[in-house]
C-alpha cells in the first residue's frame, strides 16, 4: 500500500515512514537479510507473532494518555488493517494484531496524523514510559507526574543513545508512595517528592534503578532519595549511556540493566552510580528544566442536562459504584474504572464509548496498568448514566483493579514464546471469583497476574497470586502447567515484593487450587490481614502443602492433558522471541553500518545537536572496532570490551597506529571527558572519519591477503555487540 503523507505528520515521523515502506520493499526484494530486517522493524513497533505471515503493531502511547479522537483512529486503523480487536497492554499501550508487514507504514501514517507513534514501541529501546493511571487526579499525589513522563518520553524518542542497546529499558512513575504503576521493578522508577529550599517548595523524585521482572526478578534499589526535578532527564541519560556501554550483549537474557547493578556478579550500583557522575561532563545540558504545563489539564466538561436512566439491577449498580468509582483530588468530581477482560475492546465497541462519554467526562482517556481504562473528571449527577450507558456496551463489569480483574498476557493465543493458554484460563478464575469469593471483590489488595510464559509480560512475579506457562513430563504424554507464584505486589504502604516461587500444577487444577488457597485466607486470616502478610506468616512451605495434592499426576483425566482454550492433546510449541535468535552478517555490511553512524553524525553536527553528533560518531568508532575484531574471530560482547580488545589485538601489536600513541580506548572515550560543543564536536567526528578509513584499508588488506573476493560471515555471539 502506497503511503499518504500530509502536514499533520512531524518531518521526523515522515522521514521514518518513507523509511520503514522502502526498507520493507527491499526486504521483500531479498536486499536485506532477514535478521537484520527484524532488528530494524522492531523499533518501529513491528513483532512478529506466533502466527505465520502477519505482525502484532504496537504504538506508543505514553503514560497510556488518549483523547476521543486518537482513540477513534485507532478503531478504524483496527478494522481497516485488522480483526477489528484493540488490546490494551500493562505498559498502557495498545497492540493491534494480524497486520501484514506491508500495511504497517500506511497503518502507521493514519496513527501519527492524530499523535499517535510506534517509533521505538519494541526493540531494545527506551520503551513506553509509563505512569499511574490516576496521575493529575489522584488524592494522594503530591503533584501530577504526567509532564515529567511526557518530557522524558519526549526526550528520548530519537535519540541516537538509546538506538541499538543490549536490551530494551523500562521506566514508570508512580503518582505517589503507593506506587501504582510498578516503580520498583523498571529500570528507572520514578515516585514524587516535595521538600521546602528557603522557604520555597521544590520538586523532585525518589529514583529507583535496576528493577525488573522475568525468569530472574529484581527489586530496584534506591539511587537517590530525593532528585531534583531539573536533574532527573540528565540522571538518566547519563545512566543510559553507561548502561550502553558496559551492558552485556551476548546472553541476551543477561542484557539487562537489572544485571548491571547487580552486587554479586555486575558491578554493584556504587560503582554503576559513580560511572554516571563521569559521563554527566558529556551531556548536552546539565539540568533541563521541565514544562509543568507540558500536559495541560483536559477541559472540563459543563454538563448542563443529563439523560435520565432507568437502574434495573441496583445491586450491581451499587458494586460498580463501590469497586470502579472514586472521588478524585479535585472534589466533587470522579474516576471512572472501566474493566476490559483481557485488555480486549472491539473497535465499534471504542466507538460507541467515545460517543457515549463526550461531554461528560473530560476529553482524556487513560489506559491502566492492568489493562484497563480510566474516565476522568466525571459529577456525581453524571453517574448513573455514564453506568447505564456503558452497561449497554458491555463495560461496566464491577471489580476494575480488584482480584476479579486478572492482568493476562496474550499467551499461545499470539505470542511465540507463550507455553500455555493465558486468557481462556483467566476469564474461567474470573467467573469463579464472582461467583464463589465476591466480599474479596470488594478488597483491591489482591491482585491476580497470569503470563504464558516465565518472561512476566503479564507481570506475574508482582503478583499476589501469579501463574506463568510451563509443562510437565508424564510418561510420553505432556500435561500443559502453570508455576504458582505467590507473595508478589505492593503493599497498601507501597512496599514492592516480588513473589515466591511455590508449586508447579497442572493448568485444568488450577481453579479448584486457588479455590483452595483463597479459601483458606478467608477463614485463618485475621480481619484486614494484608495478603502478603498471610503468605509471610505462614510461610511457603505452607502453601506448597496446601496445594500440593493438585499436583498429584495419578490423578490425571484426559481432560488435563487438554490446555485451555483447546480441544487437542497439549504439545509444546515454543518459538523464538523476537528479542533473540541467531543473527547472521557480513563484516561488509557492518562497517557499512559505522559509515551511516557517520553521515548521522555530521546531519547532527549541521543541525547544531551537538552531542547527539559526538554520540553517532562514538556508534562510528566502536561498530568499526566491532567488525575489525569480528574479521579475526574475536568475541565481541560490551563495547567497553570492544574497545579494550582493539587495543590489544590491533594497537598493541602495531597492526594500526590510528590513535596517536594514546590508545584507541582512550580515544574513544575522549568523548565523555569533554563538554559537547561545536568545536569537540567537529575534532571527534573528524578522528571517527580517520579511523573509518582506516578500517576499510585494513579489511582490504585482510581480503587481499585472504585471496578470497567473499566477505567473512559472522553469526550471533560474535554480533551481539
Amino acid at each position: 500500500m502506497s503511503l499518504v503523507l500530509n502536514d499533520r505528520i512531524s518531518t521526523a515521523a515522515q522521514e521514518d515512514l518513507l523509511d520503514l515502506e522502502a526498507k520493507i520493499e527491499k526486504f521483500k526484494a531479498g536486499g536485506i537479510d532477514e535478521e537484520r530486517f527484524k532488528s530494524f522493524r522492531l523499533t518501529r513497533g513491528v513483532y512478529g507473532q506466533r502466527q505465520l505471515g502477519v505482525h502484532m503493531y504496537r504504538t506508543k502511547i505514553p503514560f497510556g494518555k488518549l483523547t476521543g479522537e486518537q482513540l477513534l483512529r485507532l478503531a478504524d486503523v483496527s478494522e481497516h488493517f485488522t480483526n477489528g480487536n484493540l488490546h490494551t497492554t500493562t505498559r498502557q499501550n495498545i497492540q493491534l494484531h494480524h497486520v501484514k508487514l506491508e500495511d504497517s507504514p500506511a497503518l502507521w501514517a493514519q496513527l501519527e496524523e492524530v499523535g499517535v507513534t510506534s517509533k521505538e514501541a519494541c526493540g531494545n529501546t527506551v520503551r513506553n514510559v509509563t505512569a499511574s493511571a490516576t496521575a493529575g487526579i489522584d488524592p494522594e499525589e503530591l503533584f501530577d507526574v504526567a509532564p515529567y513522563t511526557q518530557a522524558i518520553f519526549e526526550y528520548f524518542l530519537r535519540n541516537p543513545i538509546c538506538q541499538e542497546m543490549g536490551r530494551k529499558v523500562k521506566i514508570a512513575f508512580s503518582s505517589s508512595d503507593k506506587d501504582s504503576a510498578f516503580a520498583y521493578f523498571h529500570d528507572f522508577g520514578m515516585i514524587p517528592r516535595v521538600r521546602t529550599e528557603n522557604g520555597e517548595e521544590v520538586r523532585g523524585f525518589k529514583v529507583l534503578v535496576g528493577g525488573g521482572l522475568g525468569a530472574q526478578a529484581f527489586i530496584a534499589p534506591v539511587a537517590y532519595e530525593f532528585l531534583p526535578e531539573g536533574e532527573l532527564i540528565p540522571f538518566v541519560e547519563a545512566a543510559i549511556r553507561v548502561f550502553d556501554r558496559y551492558g552485556e550483549r551476548e546472553k541476551r537474557f543477561k542484557a539487562r540493566m537489572k544485571f548491571l547493578i547487580e552486587d554479586k556478579k555486575g558491578m554493584g550500583l556504587e560503582q554503576f552510580m559513580k560511572l554516571v557522575e563521569e559521563e554527566r561532563t558529556a551531556l548536552p545540558q546539565q539540568k533541563v528544566s521541565i514544562d509543568r504545563n507540558l500536559v495541560p489539564q483536559a477541559e472540563i466538561p459543563i454538563v448542563d442536562t443529563v439523560p435520565e436512566v432507568v437502574i434495573d439491577d441496583r445491586e450491581k449498580y451499587d458494586f460498580w459504584l463501590k469497586t470502579n468509582v472514586f472521588e478524585q483530588k479535585q472534589k466533587g468530581y470522579f474516576g471512572v474504572k472501566i474493566k476490559l477482560q483481557l485488555g480486549d475492546i472491539h473497535a465499534e465497541t471504542a466507538r460507541k464509548l467515545v460517543a457515549t462519554i463526550k461531554g461528560y467526562v473530560a476529553d482524556d482517556i487513560r489506559i491502566t496498568v492492568t489493562q484497563g481504562l480510566l474516565l476522568r473528571f466525571a459529577t456525581k449527577e453524571v453517574l448513573p448514566y455514564l453506568y447505564d450507558s456503558l452497561n449497554k456496551l458491555g463495560l461496566a463489569s464491577p471489580g476494575a483493579e480488584t482480584i476479579a480483574d486478572i492482568t493476562a498476557c496474550p499467551g499461545t493465543d499470539t505470542c511465540n514464546l507463550a507455553v500455555t493458554n493465558s486468557t481462556a484460563i483467566s476469564v474461567e478464575l474470573e467467573r469463579m471469583i464472582n461467583e464463589d469469593f465476591k466480599p474479596l471483590v470488594l478488597d483491591d489488595d489482591i491482585q491476580i497476574k497470569i503470563s504464558g510464559c516465565m518472561n512476566s509480560c503479564g507481570q506475574h512475579m508482582a503478583a499476589n497470586i501469579g501463574f506463568h506457562g510451563s509443562s510437565i513430563k508424564h510418561g510420553e504424554m505432556v500435561v500443559p502447567a502453570l508455576q504458582v507464584v505467590i507473595g508478589g505486589g505492593v503493599s497498601p504502604e507501597g512496599k514492592g515484593f516480588i513473589a515466591d516461587k511455590v508449586i508447579k500444577l497442572p493448568s485444568k487444577k488450577i481453579p479448584s487450587a486457588l479455590s483452595v488457597l483463597l479459601r483458606d485466607y478467608q477463614e485463618n486470616s485475621p480481619e484486614n490481614e494484608y495478603f502478603n502478610d498471610y503468605y509471610t506468616r505462614q510461610g511457603k512451605r505452607y502453601f506448597y502443602n496446601l496445594l500440593k495434592p493438585f499436583a498429584d499426576l495419578g490423578a490425571l483425566s484426559p481432560t488435563d492433558y487438554i490446555d485451555w482454550g483447546h480441544t487437542e492433546s497439549f504439545v509444546p510449541e515454543i518459538g523464538v522471541g523476537e528479542c533473540a535468535g541467531v543473527s547472521f552478517d557480513v563484516v561488509g555490511t557492518i562497517i557499512a553500518d559505522s559509515e551511516e553512524k557517520l553521515a548521522n553524525a555530521d546531519k547532527s553536527l549541521g543541525q547544531g545537536r551537538y552531542a547527539d553528533a559526538i554520540y553517532y560518531a562514538y556508534g562510528a568508532f566502536v561498530v568499526g572496532a566491532k567488525a575489525l575484531l569480528l574479521s579475526v574471530d574475536a568475541h565481541c560482547n560490551t563495547h567497553k570490551g570492544i574497545m579494550s580488545d582493539f587495543d590489544k589485538l590491533f594497537v598493541d601489536t602495531n597492526k594500526t597506529n590510528i590513535s596517536g600513541g594514546l590508545g584507541f580506548e582512550d580515544t574513544v572515550l575522549k568523548m565523555k571527558q569533554q563538554e559537547p560543543t561545536e568545536e569537540f564536536a567537529g575534532q571527534y567526528i573528524a578522528s571517527a572519519k580517520a579511523f573509518f578509513e582506516e578500517v576499510k584499508k585494513i579489511r582490504a588488506a585482510q581480503l587481499e591477503q585472504n585471496g578470497s573476493e567473499k566477505d567473512k560471515l559472522v553469526i550471533q555471539n560474535f554480533y551481539k555487540a
